[in-house]
């Protein structure tokens, strides 16, 4: 699959890559630090975002702002989103594509900050997918906040129950937490199902 999106991704966004661009980028999503922003979580966005590509206006773009939009991970940091959108203006260009096109990439990597709502009909549909993991199957979801706090290992119990009950109810907070509609059809109902269930546990005593 992961092939597959790669060359389908670059033929629709009219670029083409260094051929260890490719390797690179795996490598980045391989290391050993990551839990839950590995390949499982790359995969499940493609598998999600392929049905999906006649939502997007420059579907090329999107596909290739989802390898890139963790292809810097460093919990330690909070400039990862910019780190991984640089990578990703840098490789449109020497790709061949177009300055406007490199500077849409950027901006999408950067929308999964999600510090703002998606503004672009692009951004919409990479951010829905990005947070498709919160309206997963309950064991799913589970699975995702274990890899989390493996993640976050170094932070003490009490520190991120804390921070993550806080992250967790800003996003219930939300008036709507998917854009497009056929996200918000699928996933809304299970995703606010899995926040309330999660931000009880995190509540609960240690």
């Amino acid at each position: 699959m992961l092939d597959r999106s790669w060359r389908r991704a670059w033929e629709q966004a009219g670029g083409m890559p260094d051929a260890a661009l490719h390797d690179r980028l795996l490598a980045a999503w391989r290391e050993p630090q990551r839990h839950y922003h590995t390949l499982q979580h790359l995969d499940e966005c493609i598998a999600l975002l392929a049905p999906a590509l006649d939502l997007a206006e420059h579907p090329g773009e999107v596909e290739l702002a989802l390898w890139f939009h963790d292809a810097v991970y460093d919990v330690t940091r909070g400039d990862n989103e910019q780190r991984s959108a640089d990578w990703a203006r840098q490789a449109a260009l020497a790709a061949g594509l177009s300055a406007e096109a490199a500077r849409r990439l950027h901006a999408l990597v950067m929308a999964t900050r999600h510090d703002a709502l998606p503004s672009t009909r692009d951004a919409q549909l990479l951010v829905d997918v990005d947070l498709a993991i919160l309206g997963a199957p309950p064991v799913r979801f589970d699975e995702y906040e274990r890899q989390v706090r493996a993640e976050y290992a170094w932070v003490p119990e009490t520190v991120f129950r804390q921070k993550r009950r806080e992250v967790l109810a800003g996003m219930l907070a939300r008036p709507r937490l998917y854009a497009t509609q056929r996200f918000h059809d699928a996933l809304e109902m299970s995703a606010r199902a899995n926040l309330v269930r999660s931000i009880a546990q995190l509540s609960a005593p240690a």
